[in-house]
């Protein structure tokens, strides 16, 4: 549980975060002022309901205030999506005298409390330190259920990035239901060890957890494989076969890249997630099977539905909730620790000396796209432990070698005839903008992140941006997000 010391000693990343979505600008900036001062943690605001899922996106938060009259998204369409995809965050909404059975309603909906307004501050304070109490509650005793279970649940996933920190707080959350979960993101992000996470934190953990990579399996045989089939059922089918649901009964089925099976196979799946049952090749009775359904896909999935290659229907019985898994590049801050674990990890199973990485390769850990994400540094890492001879590993080791490129910034001299202020105010300006655009590249245009990375506050680093003439969409339009 977090301690409570004065504000200038809390770690930025150990405050309690509140967000604050209301459409009154001057609301927003008054409670902020106040309830940073009284509550000693960070207020984060948003004016519309859209807003706010863009900052809960990008931020960590511990609870939200909400108001339950907003143009475009209502406070309760707003509760319906912080719920299917932050069921952890806390939320108290805001109502006027006349719309209490709407805040009745958002209670039933999953909302912890509400506040009418106009409200007395004291009493907004007393309604926020108990939801951050039970917040922290909450968080503890998820904490004490991974460890009655075993440390290992989370052994194979290395993070403290908000971004990871979400994603743990989901896999926790939704590990104590059996709602089917959809798992997205880009090859090599770890969505099948999110997975296993969640079928051994679940009640489910002493069941079996069966994986099937689709791609993998031809699609003749596919059907069979899940499926089974009775003897006879097709040329060489000379005995039965027991499918792999059956295989998962009482426990989880994980159907990787499931953007990637036929329609028929798709129409297949959607009566077994609607009727819990199953029909083998060749029988003529149905078997009621007791399976937790995973999917993950590193297939935008909209796109599919589109294009009519993958089911409206099917997508929405697998999507009840989301989790996507971030590329690399958007959790940097990862990468050191990632690194450290990997070095332990396989130098133990390669029976080499323990190694470091040099600070010179670091460096260009910390600047690489990863298209690969996790797996391709993991593998790099790995090249590294058997090639390099010393007890670090240094970028020749893995083939990095960065091109050595001359500082342009000082040794042109188009600006050297100029006066000093004038020469001192180019240099500058060519800083700023080498020095941003290589920031928000790294950052693929997170504002958020860059700013955490370059030590600025994010308001701080807009600032310089607008000065600067510094656009960050430009930096996020050639990476394609998976839709959630």
């Amino acid at each position: 549980m977090r301690s409570k010391v004065s504000t200038s000693e809390v770690p930025e990343a150990l405050k309690d975060r509140i967000l604050v979505v209301d459409d009154e600008q001057d609301f927003l900036r008054l409670l902020k002022r106040s309830l940073v001062k009284d509550l000693e943690c960070d207020v984060l605001t948003a004016a519309s309901g859209g807003a706010a899922l863009q900052v809960l996106e990008e931020e960590s938060v511990d609870v939200v205030l909400v108001d339950m009259k907003m143009p475009g998204m209502d406070g309760l369409e707003f509760l319906d999506h912080l719920r299917a995809r932050y069921p952890w965050v806390t939320a108290i909404m805001m109502t006027a005298h006349g719309c209490v059975e709407l805040a009745v309603q958002a209670m039933r909906q999953g909302a912890y409390d509400f506040i009418i307004k106009p409200f007395d501050h004291d009493a907004l304070v007393f309604t926020l330190r108990k939801a951050l109490e039970r917040h922290r509650l909450l968080r503890e005793n998820m904490r004490l259920q991974r460890r009655c279970k075993g440390e290992t649940a989370f052994q194979d996933i290395v993070g403290q990035s908000p971004a990871m920190r979400r994603v743990f707080e989901a896999v926790q959350m939704v590990a104590t239901s059996d709602l089917t979960v959809l798992i997205t993101g880009e090859s090599g992000t770890g969505k099948d060890l999110v997975a296993r996470a969640i079928h051994n934190l679940s009640e489910r953990a002493q069941g079996p957890f069966v994986a099937v990579n689709c791609p993998t399996v031809p699609e003749n045989i596919l059907e069979s494989e899940l499926f089974g089939y009775k003897k006879g059922a097709f040329t060489h089918a000379t005995h039965n076969k027991i499918g792999l649901f059956q295989e998962a009964h009482r426990g989880t089925i994980f159907l990787d890249e499931i953007g990637d099976i036929s329609p028929a196979i798709q129409t297949k799946l959607l009566r077994v997630l609607q009727d819990k049952a199953i029909k083998p090749l060749g029988d003529t009775k149905i078997i009621k099977v007791d399976v937790r359904v995973v999917a993950s896909t590193n297939r935008n999935l909209q796109e599919r539905i589109r294009s009519g290659t993958f089911r409206e229907d099917l997508y929405y019985r697998l999507n009840v909730v989301p989790i996507e898994m971030p590329p690399l590049r958007r959790r940097r801050e990862d990468i050191p620790l990632l690194c450290d674990y990997f070095l332990k990890k396989h130098g133990s199973e390669l029976r080499r000396p323990h190694k470091t990485i040099s600070p010179e390769l670091m460096e260009i850990f910390l600047a690489r796209e990863w298209e690969g994400n996790v797996r391709e540094l993991e593998n790099t890492i790995m090249r590294g432990i058997l090639f390099a001879t010393g007890d670090e590993i240094r970028p020749e080791h893995v083939g990095m070698v960065p091109e050595r490129r001359s500082c342009r910034l000082f040794d042109d001299a188009s600006f050297q005839h100029l006066p000093y202020k004038q020469a001192k105010g180019e240099v500058l300006r060519r800083f700023h903008q080498q020095y941003l655009e290589n920031l928000l590249a790294r950052c693929a245009g997170n504002v958020t992140h860059a700013a955490r990375q370059c030590g600025l506050e994010r308001q701080a680093l807009q600032q310089v941006m607008r000065r600067f003439g510094i656009d960050p969409e430009k930096f996020r339009k050639s990476h394609t997000k998976i839709p959630k």
